[in-house]
C-alpha cells in the first residue's frame, strides 16, 4: 500500500477529523460523533493503534488505516531533576525540541515548544543563540502533551499514585522554544485540542501562551482561542527593548500595550503577565522599576521577574538576590502584584531560556549589542535615557 498521503490523525482538531470522516464517505449525521470518538481514544485513552478504537465499526478503523495513521514523537531524552522536574528531547528530524514538566504541590505544568529554535533572536535567550529551522506541527505540539500525561501516568502507576483517567498535567505553559505566534496556523489548532473535553478538558485559565510581542497575532488569538496570555516585557523602554528583544523595532511598546489592553475584553483572567528576566546592570535599575510601574498602571497586569539562567558566552549575568529583591519591593510597593519565578530544572537544562542544549554563539551579533548596552548605559549616566 503506497503511505505517502498518508495523515498524522494528531494533526487534526476535532473540525478538522470531522473533515476526515466527511471524505472517507461517513453520513452527515455521524462525522462529529467519529471525530469525537477518536479524538477520546487519541488524547484521553492515548492510544497508539487505530485497531483498538473498538467503538468505532472495523470496516471504519480499516478505512482509517488506510489513510491516517498515530504518529507519536520519537523521544531522544528523558531527562529527570533533583527537584522532580523532568524534561524531553524529543526528535524532529533535522532537529529537536524540549517539553518540561514542572510538579508542584496543587497542579502539574508542561511547558511546551511551538517551533525547532526560534526566529526572534532575543539576546538573553540560547533558544535564540541556535537560529530557527521549522515551525512545529499540531501534532508535533500537541505530541508533548500526548506524551508527557501517558510517561506520568506510567510512572504514578508503578508507584501506586494514580487513578485511571487522572491526567498528572493540570496546566500548559506555551513557554518552551520558538514563538508561538509566529506559528498560529498549528498552535491555534493545537490549543483548541487543549481545551475540548473530548481530548484534554482544560480551561482557559490553565493554559497559557507567551509572546515577545507579536501585535497581529495577539489580536488574532483573542478571536480564536482566547486563553491566558503572557508576554515577554524584559525592557520598559523601546530603547533597551530593541536590543533585547528585537521583535520591538516592528511592534513597539506603544503598540504592544494597547494590544495587551485589547486582549482584555476576550482573556480569562482579569490581568496580562509581564515576564521580565533580571539581567546584572542591564534592566535591573531603579529607573528600570519606576519605567516598568509606568507601564503596569497603563495594562491590568502581574509582574513575574525571572533570574537569567546563564549559558556559554551569552554576555549576561544574573542580577545578584538582593537587588532582584530590591526591584520585586518596588513594584509591590507601588501596589503591582509581583513575584519572583522559582529557577527550576537547571541542573538538567531545563529552566527558563536554556531549551537548546549546546549553542554555537554569533559572535557579531553579542558584539553588536553589547556596544548597544553600552551606548543606552552612557545615555543614562549622562542624562539622554533617564
Amino acid at each position: 500500500m503506497n503511505r505517502e498521503h498518508v495523515v498524522n490523525l494528531l494533526d487534526m482538531n476535532q473540525p478538522t477529523l470531522a473533515q476526515f470522516f466527511a471524505h472517507l464517505g461517513e453520513k452527515p449525521a455521524s462525522v462529529n460523533m467519529r471525530a469525537r470518538q477518536t479524538l477520546k481514544w487519541l488524547h484521553q485513552a492515548q492510544l497508539s493503534d487505530i485497531a483498538g478504537m473498538t467503538d468505532i465499526a472495523k470496516a471504519t478503523r480499516e478505512q482509517i488505516a488506510a489513510h491516517a495513521e498515530i504518529r507519536d514523537l520519537a523521544v531522544l531524552h528523558d531527562h529527570r531533576s533533583d527537584d522532580g522536574t523532568r524534561k524531553w528531547l524529543f526528535d524532529v528530524g533535522s532537529s529537536a525540541i524540549d517539553a518540561v514538566f514542572i510538579p508542584e504541590d496543587d497542579r502539574g505544568t508542561l511547558c511546551i515548544s511551538s517551533q525547532a529554535g526560534c526566529a526572534l533572536d532575543c539576546s538573553f535567550c540560547s533558544t535564540g543563540k541556535q537560529g530557527f529551522n521549522r515551525n512545529l506541527t499540531v501534532g508535533e505540539i500537541i505530541g508533548q502533551l500526548r506524551h508527557a500525561n501517558r510517561a506520568l501516568k506510567a510512572d504514578r502507576a508503578i508507584h501506586g499514585r494514580t487513578a485511571d483517567g487522572v491526567q498528572p498535567i493540570t496546566n500548559v505553559v506555551m513557554m518552551g522554544m520558538g514563538e508561538p505566534l509566529a506559528n498560529p496556523q498549528n498552535v491555534f489548532p493545537a490549543l483548541e485540542l487543549m481545551l475540548d473535553d473530548c481530548a484534554y478538558g482544560l480551561s482557559r485559565r490553565r493554559v497559557t501562551v507567551s509572546t515577545s510581542g507579536i501585535v497581529p497575532q495577539i489580536d488574532e488569538l483573542a478571536r480564536v482561542v482566547p486563553v491566558a496570555l503572557a508576554v515577554s516585557l524584559h525592557a520598559p523602554t523601546d530603547a533597551l527593548r530593541d536590543v533585547l528583544v528585537p521583535i520591538n523595532r516592528r511592534y513597539p511598546l506603544a503598540d504592544l500595550l494597547a494590544a495587551c489592553n485589547r486582549y482584555l475584553a476576550y482573556a480569562p483572567r482579569d490581568f496580562i503577565t509581564f515576564e521580565y528576566v533580571m539581567l546584572d546592570g542591564v534592566n535591573d535599575q531603579p529607573e528600570h522599576a519606576r519605567a516598568l510601574i509606568d507601564i503596569a498602571r497603563t495594562v491590568p497586569s502581574k509582574l513575574n521577574l525571572i533570574p537569567f539562567n546563564p549559558f556559554p558566552n551569552s554576555g549576561y549575568a544574573r542580577s545578584p538576590r538582593a537587588r532582584i529583591l530590591d526591584f520585586q519591593r518596588r513594584l509591590s510597593d507601588a501596589g503591582i502584584v509581583t513575584t519572583i519565578r522559582r529557577t527550576r530544572g537547571d541542573d538538567i537544562d531545563a529552566a527558563c531560556g536554556q531549551l537548546a542544549g549546546r549553542i554555537a554563539d554569533r559572535t557579531r551579533r553579542t558584539a553588536e549589542r553589547a556596544a548597544a548596552l553600552a551606548a543606552l548605559s552612557e545615555g543614562n549616566r549622562t542624562g539622554g535615557n533617564g
